[in-house]
């Protein structure tokens, strides 16, 4: 089974990369996480119509040969970044051939304020069903990077259990989508 893997940050040392390692950890064998590049030109339908970049294609082919989609995101301002917007509108695209059609689908994400990432998975959420997702409604994870992970990127007992879970639960919502 293969995971895409959308991280919405593009820093170096991001706490959503990290979210994202830890539950590749988690991951049962014979799951791979594959990470995207999400470092894509602007979305202009001018370049779209123009010559499609092969950044995004690239892209959309993870998207469409990955068994499920796995959104990591940060919250800033109150909302998901534009890196992760930019790069689903790249995976949608062009008109009528949507990579996410169908496809099993999570939402995460870990920020540095005490509620998590909240408010970027519930405005990202609407999204992802727009997109025609099999979204995975629960487990929610909301991960308050400072609090749950040690200064070795390592989550703490309660975050590495609710990763466990959600991985499972992920897991599952995949293989179930998949054999329908």
């Amino acid at each position: 089974m293969k995971i895409a893997v959308l991280v919405g940050s593009l820093q170096e040392k991001s706490v959503n990369k990290m979210l994202a390692r830890a539950m590749e950890a988690h991951a049962p064998e014979g799951v791979e996480f594959i990470y995207a590049d999400l470092n894509l030109p602007l979305f202009n339908q001018d370049v779209e119509a123009a010559a499609f970049p092969a950044e995004a294609t690239k892209l959309k082919e993870l998207v469409e040969l990955a068994d499920g989609v796995l959104v990591v995101t940060p919250e800033y301002n109150r909302s998901f970044p534009g890196v992760l917007k930019n790069a689903l509108d790249w995976a949608s695209r062009p008109w009528g051939q949507n990579s996410f059609d169908g496809k099993p689908a999570g939402i995460v994400g870990a920020s540095i304020a005490p509620t998590g990432t909240t408010q970027a998975q519930a405005q990202l959420r609407s999204v992802m069903v727009y997109l025609n997702t099999a979204l995975l409604g629960q487990p929610e994870l909301y991960v308050n990077a400072p609090a749950s992970f040690d200064e070795s990127g390592q989550p703490n007992e309660g975050t590495d259990e609710a990763i466990k879970n959600y991985v499972d639960t992920f897991i599952a919502h995949v293989q179930s989508a998949t054999r329908s």
